[in-house]
């Protein structure tokens, strides 16, 4: 097994990891419009980002532990290659349900960047937090840039562009994969049933695992709750911005996601829980900014910056922790947190949409400020690994 990396395949695996994941945010922006276009009520356009993220959540726990049992690299090729076919299907869809079973399946398809993740880590076994940290940017900035590529696609095409266009990336990041990256031999012997029972019993091994997954999860629900629901607040009063202005809210963003290898680099210095806290601390204030000024511009472009770093810094921390854990066994770990990560995510949306059909943007920011004191309360446990 290759025990080294070059920055060819960590710029390759960060490129790669980027565009897939990217394929599960292109909704949050163009929500309303794909609400007008299929003549669905806005809360039910929503469910779509929900599924996605779930889809997710699935992926990571069906899918991403066969990175421990089968070759990485063909695993990672035959779920980009599915993942084309399903966004060209998006492409053309008329029917709102089967623009949700897509939705769930491109979720399902996109843990290809996190099977990318694990494979990184293992390469790389000397500079692990900062190489993470690096692919981990990859995946931020796919995350933040879909909003702003779907933003202005959709204003200039219309929203099934956002898909076909991106059917074509993934397409460009398969061959670089083919040409990149090595085949890794796995290193699991049982079968797959036993591989998904190691992954979950990861969580009895390592408390630590468990301390950030429960912290990892209500932070990545503010996360999603908070993009979701943006895209609703500001096109309505006093706002009334286009998809292409609310897309471009995640400039502010991307510059969060560059600092991700800074933390990973604190990581490997074996601080994490002074990065964890007062990464999370900025995304308190962030949130108390929103919740005080709901109708300043300004008051959201501070928030978006503090909220984006504070998330991702945690994230990343989280990550480059738990690959300290096990080399072994890599792809079940980051199963277990991931899965509960994602898991998180949609629970965020799906609760931020309640909130936002229920009592509007002050239900949501009160929402956003309890998940976030959960997170803050897990990361401040102290555990033995």
């Amino acid at each position: 097994m290759q025990t080294s990396i070059t920055k060819t395949q960590i710029a390759v695996m960060s490129v790669a990891a980027g565009i897939c994941v990217a394929n599960i945010y292109y909704n949050q922006p163009i929500l309303k419009d794909i609400s007008q276009s299929l003549n669905v009520p806005e809360k039910q356009a929503g469910t779509i980002s929900v599924l996605a993220q779930a889809g997710y959540g699935l992926g990571l726990f069906f899918l991403t532990p066969l990175g421990d049992k089968v070759n990485r690299k063909k695993l990672i090729l035959s779920l980009m290659g599915i993942l084309v076919a399903v966004l060209i299907g998006i492409t053309f869809v008329q029917s709102f349900f089967w623009l949700c079973i897509f939705s769930l399946l491109t979720g399902l398809l996109s843990v290809a960047a996190q099977v990318i993740l694990p494979m990184a880590a293992s390469m790389d076994p000397v500079n692990r937090g900062r190489t993470v940290g690096i692919i981990f940017t990859g995946i931020l900035v796919g995350i933040l840039s879909a909003r702003i590529f779907s933003g202005l696609i959709a204003g200039a095409l219309g929203w099934r562009y956002v898909y076909g266009i991106s059917a074509g990336l993934v397409l460009v990041a398969m061959a670089l994969v083919q040409f990149s990256l090595p085949g890794m031999k796995a290193g699991f012997d049982g079968n797959y049933g036993k591989l998904l029972g190691s992954s979950l019993h990861q969580f009895k091994r390592f408390p630590v695992l468990r301390r950030v997954a429960i912290a990892g999860a209500f932070m990545f629900g503010v996360f999603c709750s908070f993009w979701t629901t943006l895209t609703f607040h500001l096109s309505g009063e006093p706002f009334n911005y286009g998809p292409d202005v609310i897309g471009l809210f995640g400039i502010l963003a991307i510059g969060g996601a560059l600092l991700a290898p800074v933390f990973g680099k604190l990581a490997d210095k074996g601080n994490p829980t002074r990065a964890q806290l007062l990464a999370g601390g900025m995304v308190l204030i962030s949130i108390v900014l929103i919740k005080v000024f709901p109708h300043s511009v300004a008051g959201f472009v501070v928030s978006v910056l503090l909220l984006d770093v504070g998330v991702q810094a945690m994230q990343v921390t989280n990550v480059a922790t738990i690959y300290s854990l096990d080399a072994t066994a890599h792809s079940r770990i980051n199963t277990a947190y991931m899965t509960s990560y994602f898991i998180g995510g949609a629970l965020g949306s799906f609760t931020g949409i309640q909130c936002w059909g229920t009592g509007g943007w002050q239900l949501v920011t009160w929402q956003l400020l309890l998940w976030c004191v959960v997170a803050m309360v897990a990361v401040s446990i102290k555990v033995k690994k």
